[in-house]
């Protein structure tokens, strides 16, 4: 284990009574350095906040430090302002960058989708039994496939068409879209467009992608089908940041499912949905559970 790495888990400690109070989850990276954790968590301890769930790992090839903190206050407590001031003078002394998240909040998160609808059919599934603590505002297409499947859930479906001719005026229309519904992050639940490399400097951090695990051995149409052919015998999916660089951009979760020669092009095609809608979702909700922070080209995921 690298030097540095650590995490422990309070929770087991929370009762009833603690998560009827004002929640919040603190995230950071900075050089790392002595002094850190002592000051954070004292920081909070003299803002009278209780720590429920503590992470940490400190990269010793890149000498980053991440942290990610849940706790909470007692009613009648500071303000989120006040939290803010006072975690902001150690934020200044440790050159961190940082974020507090108001966990009584849900994400508001954009969902992006053409024809493929089976990721945008678990999301929706997973939001509707709290599975997922998300709010989804609307879900944008460049297809009208998905209308009646988002209108079934109240969300307002927005059809976005797009052609090579028109495809700076559609994304202009996505940025305004973000901006007016005041998204968090975007989710592309299998939209197969490609962003411009303005928009995904735009939002770094805020677009997650999803997709089978082939590439690069198995490009273009039908990659599954091509997968067959070569007998393989592992199908995966990842879900990462987008970035300027197609498909790959920093990786936040993936995962594989054995296959076998007996088994069809189709039921390859079907099990590779189904850990495609698993990776997304929770890639969703670590992103959603500030529980994924950037460490240069790569991530630290506090699952």
């Amino acid at each position: 284990m690298p030097w540095g790495a650590g995490q422990v888990s309070l929770a087991a400690g929370t009762d009833e009574q603690s998560l009827r109070m004002p929640g919040y989850t603190l995230t950071l990276t900075c050089p790392d350095r002595p002094g850190i954790v002592h000051s954070v968590t004292g920081a909070i301890v003299g803002l009278a906040g209780n720590i429920v769930e503590s992470a940490q790992y400190g990269d010793a090839a890149t000498n980053n430090f991440s942290m990610r903190i849940n706790f909470y206050v007692e009613d009648g407590g500071p303000s989120l302002a006040e939290i803010r001031e006072r975690l902001g003078g150690v934020a200044d002394r440790f050159d961190m960058r940082w974020n507090l998240a108001d966990d009584s909040v849900a994400p508001r998160v954009l969902i992006l989708v053409s024809r493929h609808l089976h990721c945008l059919i678990d999301l929706l599934y997973r939001t509707r039994v709290g599975e997922l603590k998300i709010d989804i505002p609307a879900v944008v297409s460049n297809h009208r496939d998905a209308y009646r499947l988002v209108a079934s859930d109240d969300i307002p479906f927005f059809h976005l068409p797009v052609t090579p001719g028109t495809r700076a005026e559609q994304e202009a229309r996505l940025v305004e879209r973000i901006e007016r519904e005041r998204i968090d992050f975007v989710v592309l639940a299998r939209y197969m467009q490609v962003l411009s490399t303005e928009f995904c400097h735009r939002f770094p951090g805020r677009v997650i992608n999803i997709h089978h695990s082939f590439l690069p051995g198995f490009k273009g149409a039908r990659p599954y089908h091509q997968a067959h052919a070569r007998g393989v015998k592992l199908i995966g999916a990842t879900a990462h940041y987008v970035t300027a660089d197609l498909d790959e951009g920093p990786i936040i979760e993936q995962d594989v499912v054995r296959v076998t020669h007996a088994q069809s092009a189709e039921q390859l095609v079907a099990a590779g949905r189904e850990v495609e809608q698993r990776v997304l979702a929770r890639a969703v909700r670590y992103q959603s559970e500030n529980r994924v922070l950037l460490n240069g080209e790569k991530t630290v995921v506090f699952a």
